[in-house]
């Protein structure tokens, strides 16, 4: 795999760092996760193929342990609001000293300066910020967040291991690590590029009355007569003619640029069939018609069966990863077991080169937490 023999150590927390640790972990990397003593390792969904090391980290030998495992590592990668790492002795200033080719990779909400630093958040606060959030929703309605997706996955989580990639590419050329700062309010406006640029050509107008914003009837979700949902997207003329034709309505009866009158019929027609019937018409025509699937149904379909795009694991839909490489394909951790909290404590100690008995000593003075099922 692409990233086999990276070493990564990922500091427990929620959503943004677990997700850019499992994209490491599918392409090969492996993974640490320190967990803090005491935590519930369960509510990491993503933690799939991890290791987990338990550490009290207000105690000195949990950061001596830390900074013993940093300098057999490659990336590391913290989630915390600005200062909690240099107050625990493991600023990059610290741990890069220890390892000057670490990739010290910082994942916060609102960065390491200016007055929102130090303050919680989270992906609606994040997006609000951006100023995308003001663009999610219907016509006189108030604004609507896309679940957490955009700020905590796409602009926290996925540009953080973009930008690890990118520091390991250029760790090739120099042989020097460096700080990898991301945090989501400028990851998503990031992500936001074309949304930005893009306002003087199909936006300028309320919010829900442009091109992609449900403004227009040939961009939109319509209810099926079973209650289902179809997903339109014909936005170039020839695919709005395949509409048309698949509506079984003339171009007169709903002109492309006649908002109004295009959605009431458009939505009275789906209504007319059920999904399955409507999935059978628009199969046969280039029309950007295809059915809203529920999350359990995805797996099943055609299509992305014959992309692979899912596996069903242990009776649950994981989406496989992405992008694919043709020659170090990645590999779902999801076929992997999650940690429990500490699971892996004696045995990474063991590699940091720690003697069984100092390992019972740490464990009996609190330091360390490990199963029992982890035998000296």
């Amino acid at each position: 795999m692409a990233l086999k023999g990276i070493r990564v150590v990922e500091f427990a927390g929620l959503a943004p760092a677990p997700f850019c640790g499992m994209i490491l972990a599918d392409f090969g990397a492996s993974i640490i996760r320190i967990d803090r003593k005491g935590a519930n390792g369960e509510l990491d969904c993503l933690s799939n193929g991890k290791r987990s090391l338990s550490l009290d980290l207000k105690r000195p030998e949990s950061i001596e342990i830390i900074r013993r495992l940093i300098k057999k590592s490659d990336v590391s990668i913290e989630p915390f609001r600005n200062g909690v790492m240099e107050s625990l002795g493991l600023g990059p200033n610290v741990l890069m000293q220890d390892n000057s080719k670490l990739i010290y990779a910082r994942l916060s909400g609102y960065g390491q300066s200016g007055p929102y630093a130090k303050k919680a958040g989270h992906d609606i606060n994040f997006l609000a910020l951006s100023g995308l959030l003001s663009l999610f929703g219907r016509k006189d309605e108030n604004p609507i967040f896309p679940a957490n997706l955009a700020a905590d996955f796409g602009g926290g989580g996925l540009m953080c291991a973009l930008g690890i990639l990118l520091a390991l590419y250029e760790r090739e050329k120099s042989g020097k690590g460096q700080i990898v700062d991301t945090n989501m309010v400028q990851g998503v406006s990031y992500l936001g590029s074309f949304l930005y640029r893009s306002q003087s050509l199909i936006w300028g107008n309320k919010r829900g009355c442009n091109l992609l914003d449900s403004g227009a009837p040939f961009y939109e979700v319509y209810k099926t007569k079973d209650d289902k949902y179809m997903a339109v997207g014909a936005i170039e003329g020839n695919f709005y003619q395949e509409l048309l034709k698949g509506l079984d309505i003339s171009q007169e009866e709903a002109p492309q640029f006649n908002f109004e009158q295009g959605r009431k019929l458009f939505t009275t027609k789906f209504r007319e069939k059920t999904r399955s019937e409507w999935c059978n018409i628009f199969e046969k025509l280039d029309a950007c018609v295809v059915p809203v699937l529920d999350i359990n149904e995805t797996a099943a379909f055609e299509h992305n069966k014959a992309q692979g795009t899912f596996a069903q694991i242990n009776n649950e839909i994981v989406p496989n990863p992405s992008p694919n490489l043709s020659r170090t394909p990645a590999e779902s951790t999801a076929k992997r077991n999650r940690p429990s909290t500490g699971e892996h404590t004696f045995e990474i100690l063991k590699e940091l080169d720690y003697e069984p008995n100092e390992i019972l000593k740490l464990r009996d003075e609190g330091v360390i937490f490990y199963e029992n099922k982890s035998k000296l």
